[in-house]
């Protein structure tokens, strides 16, 4: 049986910084320029738009214009085109991902579909990976995995890989950057989300983050500190 839904939320991450260091998304995203156009590089491939879908697991550094940009972690969706780094969004395609990026969930929902999203997840999968986000200090073993799903362990991890995207072992990873981001956004420190993350310490959460997001989580704080008194000028 499918779900017509994610398998775990999305993620909207704001950047306050001038540029995101060479990194290997885990997963598709879509990068929206703030107030103007970003970059995305690997070697001789440039890709400049002020919304671009970028294919995960290309390490490629990001260049932004002033003002940062955010990024939108479609988890799970496969990449959907032959583009070697990225592919610029326009048109009703991108309003529709910038409405995603905005946080309207029909929006979310919407931009999956025409990204080419059909048939959802399979439902013990799905029970899996909301359980593993919402709360990574849980540790499913590849032995519980197994167990849950009912298969030997081989096949059970092809399965979950086939689903998800993502090696089991590294789609706990990023379930628990994903926990962290989430909280830090909530107004956790970094040394609390690490913790609930179920990361050693705040230096290996550090290293971690750095290696899948471009920046330090003290960048991230400091953007999503920004990123909010903008929005209390805008209202004042």
């Amino acid at each position: 049986m499918k779900r017509k839904a994610p398998a775990f939320p999305d993620t909207v991450l704001p950047i306050d910084t001038a540029q995101l260091a060479a990194h290997g998304n885990a997963v598709t995203c879509v990068l929206a320029g703030w107030r103007g156009p970003v970059s995305v590089m690997r070697g001789n491939d440039n890709v400049t738009g002020e919304l671009l879908l970028v294919r995960p697991g290309v390490v490629h550094p990001v260049i932004c214009s002033p003002g940062g940009a955010q990024v939108l972690y479609l988890n799970g969706l496969a990449f959907p085109g032959n583009e070697a780094l990225a592919v610029r969004l326009d048109g009703p395609l991108a309003a529709v991902a910038m409405d995603a990026v905005n946080g309207k969930p029909e929006a979310g929902r919407e931009l999956r579909d025409r990204l080419g999203e059909k048939d959802g997840y399979p439902a013990d999968i799905a029970d899996i990976a909301i359980a593993a986000m919402n709360d990574p200090m849980e540790r499913l073993t590849q032995v519980q995995l197994m167990r849950r799903l009912n298969m030997e362990r081989t096949r059970a991890l092809r399965y979950f890989k086939a689903a998800t995207g993502l090696t089991f072992r590294d789609f706990k990873r990023w379930a628990g950057l994903q926990f962290a981001a989430r909280q830090m956004i909530e107004g956790a420190s970094i040394r609390t989300a690490a913790m609930d993350a179920g990361f050693s310490d705040t230096a290996h959460l550090s290293r971690t983050f750095r290696l899948m997001f471009g920046l330090t989580p003290s960048d991230a704080l400091e953007g999503l500190r920004s990123r909010h008194s903008a929005g209390e000028r805008a209202h004042g």
